[in-house]
């Protein structure tokens, strides 16, 4: 019987909130909307506030209410974990109302918001580096704040999803065998992130991308590459004694001088066979040239004999009499 009318006593109070919460959604009366917004705010019902301070947006505009709903609605939109749409708002609010109490916390939320609404790495990061822009934008504007303090924590942790970012994408060129792209793109996290964490792993894929490309070199390129690759090596054990990476650039390194020295009794065999093949056509294009040479001077005699039987015709011709005049006989 106890239980029994608890749940009816629940079922009349939910019965109440739910009236409650209707009639104000179908009201036009300014104070009950506010009044029930801010209870279903007060008891966390997200929800069900953002629905009444929406209709009050309205309402309330160019009142002494507008602020405090602009301010709860923006809360109640992070707690929902509207991240983009309650970083406006609360953005929006320092702007409109920077002489509000409230401004300093306004903009410290709006860059909270952009940093909770951050994507993972791996997907767009164009809303990372909004986050980092609205927090170093906070610590530009508020720089003796308390809410400064952690400001730092959090853009070194987005700089580090951006690092993180760039450093998988280069890792991908290395995975499909790309090696001078992997290259490329792994200096370009460097330079673009100087103060990363990873740069042991990044120093780890270039000296193995350098390798790859040194072994695996066209002919005329693989001197060049393979320079590339120790230089880098001698360049890991410099900034990185004692690690194991410095380890596996020794281990290159003894296997690229090795490369070079093979390739050195590659590079003379194949210089010595340019040298005997560009000897080999020298003489076949001196016997061509000797050969033409003597074809242009049999024509050049059979036309020569031409000319002089053709002149011996024409002289002969003009130095041959006329024949003896002939009478025709009369009968």
């Amino acid at each position: 019987m106890k239980k029994y009318i608890l749940g009816l006593f629940a079922v009349a109070v939910l019965s109440s909130c739910v009236s409650k919460q209707e009639r104000a959604m179908k009201s036009a009366d300014k104070n009950l909307i506010l009044k029930t917004a801010n209870d279903n705010f007060a008891k966390k019902k997200w929800k069900n506030a953002l629905a009444l301070y929406d209709r009050l947006a309205n309402l309330v505009a160019g009142t002494d209410d507008f602020p405090n709903v602009a301010f709860n609605t923006a809360y109640a939109n992070y707690y929902d974990k509207n991240f983009r749409l309650a970083g406006n708002q609360f953005k929006n609010f320092a702007v409109n109302f920077p002489k509000d109490p409230r401004a300093e916390e306004a903009a410290y939320m709006a860059a909270l918001c952009y940093y909770e609404g951050s994507m993972d790495y791996n997907l767009d990061q164009s809303t990372t580096q909004s986050a980092i822009t609205e927090l170093q934008d906070f610590l530009n504007n508020y720089p003796n704040s308390e809410r400064s303090k952690n400001i730092n924590t959090l853009i070194d942790e987005l700089s580090y999803k951006l690092e993180f970012k760039a450093y998988e994408n280069a890792r991908q060129y290395f995975k499909m065998g790309e090696y001078k792209a992997a290259n490329v793109a792994l200096e370009n996290v460097l330079e673009d992130f100087p103060s990363t964490k990873l740069r042991p792993q990044i120093y780890d894929y270039i000296i193995k991308s350098r390798y790859e490309l040194a072994t695996k070199s066209v002919y005329d390129l693989k001197d060049e590459r393979i320079e590339s690759a120790l230089a880098f090596s001698r360049q890991i054990e410099k900034e990185m004694p004692n690690t194991e990476l410095a380890k596996t650039a020794l281990d290159i390194r003894e296997k690229l001088e090795k490369e070079k020295k093979d390739f050195v009794v590659v590079k003379k065999q194949t210089e010595a066979r340019i040298a005997a093949l560009t000897e080999r056509q020298k003489k076949l294009q001196a016997q061509n040239d000797e050969k033409t040479k003597t074809e242009q001077q049999m024509k050049d005699q059979v036309e020569a004999e031409k000319k002089a039987m053709q002149i011996q015709r024409d002289s002969a011709a003009i130095n041959t009499p006329p024949p003896a005049a002939t009478f025709k006989i009369q009968r």
